[in-house]
């Protein structure tokens, strides 16, 4: 089982850091003390799973901000606060030059030590969750490649895994951006036909008097520059899933032919007089309303063949939980990806829970892409300023109803007690849904008052 994460106090006056300990335990933290820089370099060593440092900036032999570089050196992304008596805006901007992630003024204000400790853990706790998700990525593909947190996804995720040890056709319904052939891929890779082809069509794209043949194939001379038998798209996945993206805009006249296939599982090429098995699995997906779909784009009996199961993709806007772990994986993708340190500067991720994201997590991914690519910073701090401009062309964020106009505390209170909600009650699975450790989910129970 992973030790909870702990707080490092560093000072040497001894009657004050026990206080601090206290103080910490009672908010139910785990803390160490440490009593000079060497102490605090050996706990470190021997407890690489802290979360966080109190450094006090006034000590003998080694002073804070020494320590606090050297604590950085060997774990960059552990976030110091340091601590002192002598509070000059000289002595606060060098330290926050110097890589401190704030200060705390003595005597100390425990209300605002206390914010800012929850919000560093807040941050903490979500990079260990993306940690967790991007190491389920690099051993285990299809599902585990998901990035979310909210029960809405939670929910999602476990309806297609259902329908992926099957062969029934699923129809994904989802806006622009919410990931629907990702998800078509991890059903596919999670059922019996994993090892077969994968063939995605965009059915949008398909010029009309091509669709036949491009489906199903052409046998030689059956017009004018065929000149060879061609295999379909049908043939050539064979064993495998052929996924039809915005089937909406597939024309009547190819689904009154796709019948067939679907259910007999049997094809005839264009120009052909022999019918050709069609071992595939079909997997539809389109960005259109059902009810629209329905009523206008497709015929009723090619509907009921295409939509077995349905699963429907919730728009980011819905989850905005979510969005705390998909920017902390988008950035942390990028840091590797050019070689740097890319991270969110304070007021930027409050900027994006605000914001309705009409292009759902594809624009999220791609506004942290645009603020990567032209900047060289090293590291590089995506600040509102970057964002902005890029938010639907500089149009304002929305003032929203209902978890839109949630505070960071609201947003949070509301996302324990629906995992809860969805866990019946079971606090380890609703820790695990949530992507926190059950003495956090224990001490947010308590501070929220949602005893169950």
């Amino acid at each position: 089982m992973k030790p909870a994460a702990s707080i490092l106090v560093v000072d040497d006056d001894a009657e004050l850091a026990k206080t601090l300990r206290e103080f910490l335990e009672q908010e139910e933290y785990s803390a160490e003390v440490a009593f000079s820089a060497a102490e605090a370099l050996a706990i470190q060593e021997q407890n690489p799973h802290l979360a966080i440092a109190l450094v006090d900036l006034i000590m003998p032999v080694t002073d804070g901000l020494s320590l606090m570089e050297e604590l950085h050196r060997r774990n960059p992304d552990m976030p110091v606060l340091v601590m002192t008596g002598y509070a000059t805006i000289e002595t606060a901007v060098e330290a926050i030059k110097r890589g401190a992630e704030d200060y705390l003024t003595k005597p100390f204000d425990y209300d605002a030590i206390r914010k800012k400790i929850a919000r560093l853990m807040e941050v903490f706790e979500l990079r260990e969750r993306v940690a967790q998700l991007e190491a389920n990525l690099a051993c285990c593909p299809s599902f585990e490649t998901f990035v979310y947190v909210s029960p809405l996804m939670q929910r999602v995720v476990e309806r297609a895994r259902s329908v992926a040890a099957t062969d029934a056709p699923v129809l994904i319904l989802g806006e622009t951006g919410t990931g629907k052939e990702m998800l078509a891929r991890a059903i596919h890779a999670s059922g019996r036909r994993c090892r077969g082809p994968f063939l995605p069509v965009n059915c949008g794209a398909l010029p009309r008097e091509l669709v036949e043949s491009e489906l199903f194939g052409v046998r030689r001379g059956a017009f004018t520059g065929a000149y060879a038998d061609a295999p379909g798209v049908f043939s050539a996945a064979s064993g495998g899933t052929v996924f039809l993206d915005e089937i909406g805009e597939m024309p009547k006249e190819a689904q009154v032919k796709l019948l067939r296939v679907l259910q007999d599982k049997e094809l005839r090429p264009l120009g052909g007089t022999k019918t050709v098995r069609a071992d595939v699995r079909v997997i539809s997906a389109t960005n259109r309303p059902l009810a629209d779909l329905r009523a206008v784009h497709l015929r009723e009996d090619f509907y009921y063949r295409i939509a077995t199961v349905i699963v429907e993709v919730p728009p980011l806007r819905t989850r905005r939980e979510d969005v705390l772990v998909l920017a902390r994986h988008f950035t942390n993708r990028l840091s590797r990806r050019y070689g740097r340190e890319i991270a969110l500067a304070g007021g930027s991720l409050e900027l994006l829970l605000r914001y309705s994201f009409p292009g759902n997590v594809r624009e999220l991914e791609n506004l942290f892409e645009s603020c990567a690519a032209v900047s060289r910073d090293d590291p590089q701090l995506i600040a509102e300023k970057d964002l902005k401009p890029l938010l639907s062309a500089g149009v304002p964020v929305p003032s929203a109803a209902g978890d839109q106009a949630l505070s960071m505390e609201e947003l949070e209170r509301v996302a324990v007690g629906r995992a809860l909600r969805v866990c019946q009650g079971n606090r380890t699975k609703a820790a695990s849904l949530l992507g926190i450790s059950r003495d956090t989910l224990y001490r947010k129970i308590k501070q929220f008052g949602l005893g169950v």
